[in-house]
């Protein structure tokens, strides 16, 4: 395959085993700033996907919670495929504190009682929504807490390593 522009693009989609947390790159900045990009990969690619309105949902929970814990957010993307997201963060490189702040934020979304700036003011399509598929997808994610640093699971991973 040719190398492409994109990272994601170049990841074998056929080889990782979600759910995962993956750290996608490091950039730097004029000034010596670091961004961290993360994969929160929640669906295995090309098998499954999250519907629109838990996605969109579960994205303002994430966006909104996961600065309660961390101040080092910069931004949250859904991904096109419905997936998952992608997390960038500022002069942060400590990846087992992602995945502590990840899950405090899930048990978060599992309490929550609305999905925040879900309304035509805030909102591009408030609309579409669902509370209810966004703590099922969050809920999801928490019961493989223990698989997510593992990209290409235990058996695909022993391979690697041989």
């Amino acid at each position: 395959m040719t190398k492409m522009n994109v990272e994601s693009f170049n990841l074998d989609h056929t080889k990782v085993v979600a759910p995962y947390v993956r750290l996608v790159g490091v950039s730097m900045g004029e000034k010596g700033d670091q961004i961290h990009k993360y994969d929160l990969r929640f669906k295995q690619p090309n098998q499954q996907h999250m519907d629109m309105p838990g996605l969109h949902s579960l994205e303002h929970l994430l966006a909104e919670l996961m600065r309660n814990h961390f101040d080092c957010v910069l931004d949250i993307s859904p991904m096109g495929c419905q997936t998952g997201f992608y997390l960038s963060v500022i002069n942060h490189n400590d990846f087992d504190e992602i995945l502590t702040v990840l899950e405090k934020t899930l048990e978060d979304i599992l309490n929550a009682e609305e999905v925040p700036a879900c309304n035509e003011v805030q909102c591009g399509f408030a609309a579409s929504h669902s509370l209810t598929s966004a703590k099922k997808y969050a809920l999801e994610m928490l019961d493989k807490r223990s698989e997510w640093a593992n990209v290409f699971g235990e058996e695909k991973e022993e391979e690697r390593r041989r």
